[in-house]
């Protein structure tokens, strides 16, 4: 793989787009890259069954897109792809540092930018692409603040180019069924969703040995998590959230938490830890500090986690909150509760959508083992007047319960009849509004107050063209 200063110019005009991707991270590689270098193996061996989690499949996109950049903080990991992942015979692609951005643009003209960084960067790689004139795709969420968030906004009006923001549950076949039923008038208006999601010990654990633990890196999980969420019950609503009240804090991890062994030092506690006796030998926890923490792929992270550095559950470090519960109001006059923990006994959720003409119920849920509970997947239609009906699911293969193979496919190729019919894509302006509902859970929590979306974002909430006012 060549470096910034020999890199080459591909020619256009070969129908590909050019795609420039900005973080090496598991998301990155697995999601995006793989499919647009033709790696089409995942899912037959062990590890790459384990990038499920992070949109792995078979996808093979490379007559769509070809990639012609990357920009990564670690270098050593960035060498390791280029050794490891990139197929044999591929042409060498130019790796970048953070502070060589507009040389990478400059030097490898992409078309799109793909921006898979930790989520405090994106804002600076968002608004420098928009700067350039370079359409941009970034992962969830998609900026760690409303500030930046409406930064962000202001950096896309004033360039040619738009950003999309992988709000993947959008995709999820339960969920665009919801998404048909509201839109065929199954429930009548829209009157509240109800969205009680836990997340189990074993993913929610991972989250508190990772960068996403503090806020400054992260936003805090009511971002980095609850975008996810919160989007898909804007989504559902058609609607823009306006107000947020919420409770919550941090009651698993930690210091305080109540779950700590007694012991002084890390390998004491562990050796201890409820967290990592259920957990011992699923890969979920990084067992020591002797060499770099290893990712998806066996590709290292040198930078974020180093030789020497044990990140644990219950370091002092911890500043987010582990548990939240919240009412939200929108612009047209709908709210929601939404509620999420991140430690729990199983991984999934229980919604209800209530409308004029009835409701909407859907269940899913799986052991920390994978192991599906009873009921998981039906969606349960409850007309106001006449008998309930049980709609099953049919269990789809890939990333995300096959929600990232059809959004790639929206992504790289275009979206289709039934994306358009939807409105599967998450714009800039969705995108944005997910990160202010999450940034006003986490203050309401902090400050004891109703916060408002609308004035975090700074500008005016306006609840999408077509739903309904009262």
């Amino acid at each position: 793989m060549t470096t910034p200063e020999h890199a080459t110019e591909t020619p256009r005009g070969s129908g590909r787009r050019r795609y420039a991707v900005v973080g090496l991270s598991n998301r990155g590689v697995a999601s995006f890259v793989r499919p647009l270098l033709g790696v089409a193996d995942a899912g037959t061996t062990a590890a790459d069954n384990s990038g499920l989690g992070y949109g792995a499949s078979a996808d093979d996109f490379s007559g769509h897109g070809e990639l012609v950049a990357v920009l990564d903080i670690d270098r050593a990991r960035a060498d390791a792809f280029a050794a490891t992942i990139l197929p044999p015979g591929h042409p060498e692609v130019p790796i970048y540092a953070p502070d060589q951005f507009a040389d990478l643009v400059r030097e490898t003209r992409p078309d799109v930018v793909i921006v898979t960084s930790p989520d405090h960067t994106h804002a600076r790689y968002l608004q420098a692409a928009l700067a350039a004139g370079v359409d941009v795709v970034s992962e969830k969420p998609m900026v760690a603040t409303a500030a930046d968030a409406a930064r962000v906004l202001e950096a896309e009006r004033a360039s040619p180019a738009t950003v999309r923001v992988t709000h993947n549950l959008r995709y999820t076949s339960r969920h665009r069924q919801i998404k048909r039923m509201v839109l065929a008038g199954a429930i009548g208006r829209p009157l509240h969703v109800n969205l009680d999601y836990h997340v189990d010990i074993r993913h929610g654990a991972s989250y508190f040995l990772r960068w996403n633990r503090e806020r400054a890196n992260s936003g805090g999980l009511t971002i980095h998590k609850s975008t996810h969420h919160l989007d898909l019950i804007a989504w559902w609503l058609a609607d823009a959230p306006s107000t947020v009240y919420a409770v919550g804090g941090r009651d698993y991890y930690g210091p305080g938490s109540p779950h700590r062994p007694a012991g002084a030092n890390t390998a004491q506690v562990r050796e201890r830890d409820p967290y990592y006796q259920a957990q011992r030998g699923s890969g979920a926890f990084h067992d020591g500090a002797d060499e770099a923490r290893r990712g998806l792929f066996d590709l290292p992270y040198e930078v974020q986690y180093p030789a020497g550095s044990d990140l644990y559950l219950y370091d002092e470090e911890i500043d987010v909150e582990d548990h939240v519960a919240a009412l939200l109001t929108f612009a047209s006059g709908a709210t929601a509760a939404y509620a999420v923990d991140f430690s729990s006994p199983w991984e999934g959720y229980r919604a209800t959508l209530t409308g004029t003409h009835g409701t909407i119920e859907v269940f899913t849920g799986r052991t920390p083992d994978g192991e599906s509970l009873p009921g998981s997947g039906q969606v349960t239609h409850r007309p106001l007047f006449g008998p309930p009906e049980v709609i099953d699911i049919e269990s789809v293969s890939g990333g995300h319960d096959g929600a990232d193979p059809l959004m790639r496919r929206d992504l790289f190729v275009g979206p289709d009849e039934e994306s358009v019919a939807l409105g599967l894509g998450a714009s800039a302006r969705e995108g944005a509004l997910a990160v202010a509902a999450g940034e006003a859970i986490w203050r309401s929590v902090e400050e004891g107050r109703i916060v408002s979306v609308t004035e975090l974002l700074q500008t005016p909430v306006v609840p999408p063209r077509g739903a309904a006012r009262r």
